[in-house]
């Protein structure tokens, strides 16, 4: 290799240690590595080690790091190159959507297709369709479940120090929670009469093994429910699954004495939500199926 083609720029010896870093190897390996090929116009071993330890650290320390070797190489601020990644390339930096699983062809179809025929069967009479949807799902109820982080913060005065929080473990004693319900609200205990009204309904579920199980279909087909199909892997086509995320999120943070206290918790967290709470989550499956249509199966956000 010539002097010339050898002689590298700063912002190019940063790229080289990074894929470097990308590899695994020590400050050690990748000085050496680049000593062979780049010789005197090499990085010094202070440098290696310093780029190893910054794009080790986070994404944002290695965004800052190519910042300023682009400032440095285009001899701008940093400022100005913020301001024409910004303003005038309009890119801006996004947090990655979590998704339950990488769709396959298959699976958008299926969510397509059973998002058609809810829509279908709804036609014009929303309120009717409504009134006959039964939905269920479960989730764990912890004796104590610590808040989140983000779900802690706390308003501060300028200059005050941010309050402390211990890491806390999750109780091992939970409890598990299933929940019916419909158009009038959550449905635990009710008269032999209405159970008979409601069994004329259609139920609406995910794919959890028990309910997919053939004792569970069975026991409904008997009980005179029909069911409306749930693709797989589809938590955002189901109504439930928004409202016991919420439900959960509003039990963080406090501590039960024992089962009969979480259960109180679960039945005054339903217990006081108006009509148009369950009935508004029922309406919105219209809503979701088309948005659903028209990213042609693809997850939609809620």
């Amino acid at each position: 290799m010539s002097a010339e083609s050898s002689n590298l720029s700063n912002i190019e010896h940063r790229a080289v240690i990074k894929y470097f870093v990308k590899k695994r190897k020590t400050p050690k390996e990748i000085f050496e590595d680049m000593v062979s090929v780049l010789q005197e116009s090499a990085p010094s071993y202070t440098m290696v080690k310093n780029g190893l330890a910054y794009f080790n650290k986070d994404e944002r320390a290695v965004k800052m790091i190519l910042a300023q070797g682009i400032a440095e190489e285009l001899q701008i601020s940093k400022e100005r190159v913020g301001e024409i990644i910004h303003e005038h390339m309009n890119m801006r930096k996004i947090s990655a959507r979590w998704v339950p699983k990488m769709l396959t062809p298959f699976d958008k179809q299926r969510r397509l297709q059973t998002s058609k025929d809810f829509l279908e069967l709804v036609g014009d009479n929303i309120d009717e369709i409504c009134d006959r949807i039964v939905t269920v799902d479960e989730t764990w109820v912890r004796q104590y479940d610590p808040e989140s982080k983000q779900e802690s913060m706390q308003w501060t005065k300028k200059g005050e120090r941010p309050p402390k929080k211990f890491k806390v473990q999750k109780s091992a004693s939970k409890l598990m929670a299933t929940i019916f319900w419909d158009s009038e609200g959550t449905r635990g205990s009710r008269t032999e009469a209405t159970w008979e009204v409601i069994a004329r309904s259609a139920v609406l579920q995910d794919n959890a093994s028990v309910h997919t199980a053939r004792v569970s279909r069975q026991a409904l087909k008997d009980t005179g429910f029909s069911e409306i199909d749930h693709p797989p892997y589809s938590p955002d086509l189901a109504p439930s699954d928004y409202f016991l995320f919420q439900f959960k999120k509003e039990l963080r943070g406090r501590r039960f004495v024992d089962d009969n206290q979480m259960k109180m918790a679960v039945e005054s967290h339903f217990d006081c939500k108006e009509k148009e709470y369950f009935l508004g989550g029922l309406k919105a499956l219209y809503t979701i199926c088309e948005k659903c249509i028209s990213l042609e199966g693809d997850y939609i956000e809620k």
